[in-house]
């Protein structure tokens, strides 16, 4: 099969998937299939933050963590450090401040 795939895979998405001594820790499929998962999560989420900032939440950071919160859990189906790239993304694509995270805990392996 062929690795002429045409997603681009952002630096800061490989940064997830990377070691100490800049290796991937999985293979460039699984990194691009989870890239793919939680670009659509960033994206889906766009609709939900931003009924969230006009009727309960209008602090666009506190609306971020609470989102953030809710990736983290171990149901949500995203490791802490995808969950964390997730908000920076949908912070991007809103065009809110990037929001301060606490620092994901190593995965364990």
């Amino acid at each position: 099969m062929s690795d002429d795939n045409q997603i681009l895979i952002p630096p800061s998405f490989f940064a997830v998937y990377t070691d100490a001594r800049q290796r991937l820790s999985e293979p460039i499929g699984v990194v691009r299939e989870r890239y793919e998962i939680c670009e659509d999560l960033a994206s889906h989420l766009v609709g939900h933050a931003q009924i969230q900032h006009h009727t309960e939440v209008p602090v666009e950071s506190e609306i971020l963590r609470r989102i953030h919160a809710g990736l983290v859990a171990p149901e949500s189906g995203v490791s802490a450090a995808e969950a964390t790239w997730v908000v920076r993304r949908l912070a991007e694509l809103l065009g809110w401040e990037d929001p301060e995270l606490p620092e994901p805990e190593p995965e364990a392996g």
